[in-house]
């Protein structure tokens, strides 16, 4: 067995798109069904922009995009506002709950590289804009396929979500980890890699099974190799505009860019004063 990091201390994964749920699927599809009972047709790259958020800033910030705004007024006479927005979010709840249990497999890879951090002497933490209720039906499914996190954060565990960086805050403080350049964040949405940044953290962005790419497993095998490439190419690309130091197709292939963030921390590197 290889020796335990000497710098690192923590890796927090996100869940849904990097560690579960192949392309991110479940909220996607929630997101376009609430807004289609209002009568109002959103489309899945709406549905998937704020991806990363907590689940009601979510609602709000695609009830905000000026298309989704003119067809709110044009199907409502007036503007989506916080009380739409509240009962939203109350209709969302359930329909993801119902969801979950369809949309909660471990994607390939993900265990075993969570057993080779352990193996290094690393904490496992996590961080979701899913609730706690909804995590319930989450962490006993990842449970059953052999993750099981130190620490599951959700989005009521701090006062404002990602890109804020309190989860990550959090993380460390129930982990008992610090300085934060001493932990890794690892998600698949812009908004979870600037909370990373935000927090002083490495940051590593997953393209292939994640947001960005927004497709599941037998979808993404369907396309051309032209186009699964461009498809994970400008997954890249998103990703690294919000700032990810390293960017991967999933967490499969984390193994060697951990090593090398030890590596640079070892040669005084820092996550805000390093180039990517």
């Amino acid at each position: 067995m290889s020796e335990p990091f000497q710098y690192l201390k923590a890796v927090v994964f996100d869940w849904a798109g990097t560690t579960i749920d192949h392309g991110c699927m479940a909220p996607a599809i929630v997101f376009q069904e609430i807004f289609r009972q209002r009568g109002v047709t959103i489309t899945a790259k709406q549905a998937r922009e704020p991806m990363g958020m907590a689940k009601r800033d979510h609602i709000a910030a695609i009830a905000a995009m000026p298309d989704v705004a003119s067809a709110w007024q044009s199907q409502h006479g007036t503007t989506c506002d916080d009380d739409q927005i509240d009962a939203m979010y109350a209709d969302f709840l359930p329909l993801q709950k119902a969801t979950l249990a369809d949309h909660s497999r471990m994607i390939s890879g993900a265990a075993d590289v969570v057993e080779w951090c352990r193996g290094r002497g690393l904490k496992i933490g996590s961080s979701t804009g899913y609730t706690r209720e909804l995590m319930e039906v989450v962490t006993a499914a990842a449970a059953t396929q052999g993750y099981i996190a130190d620490c599951v954060l959700c989005s009521e565990d701090a006062p404002k979500g990602r890109p804020a960086p309190f989860l990550l805050f959090e993380a460390a403080r129930r982990m008992g980890v610090y300085p934060m350049w001493h932990v890794v964040k690892v998600d698949d949405t812009p908004v979870g890699i600037e909370a990373g940044r935000n927090a002083g953290c490495w940051t590593i962005g997953i393209t292939r099974t994640g947001n960005c790419v927004g497709l599941t497993e037998a979808d993404l095998a369907d396309l051309s190799p032209a186009e699964r490439q461009q498809r994970i190419d400008e997954a890249a690309a998103t990703l690294r505009t919000a700032g990810a130091h390293y960017v991967i197709e999933t967490v499969a292939d984390m193994r060697p860019v951990l090593e090398e963030i030890e590596s640079r921390i070892a040669a005084g590197e820092y996550p805000n004063s390093a180039g990517s």
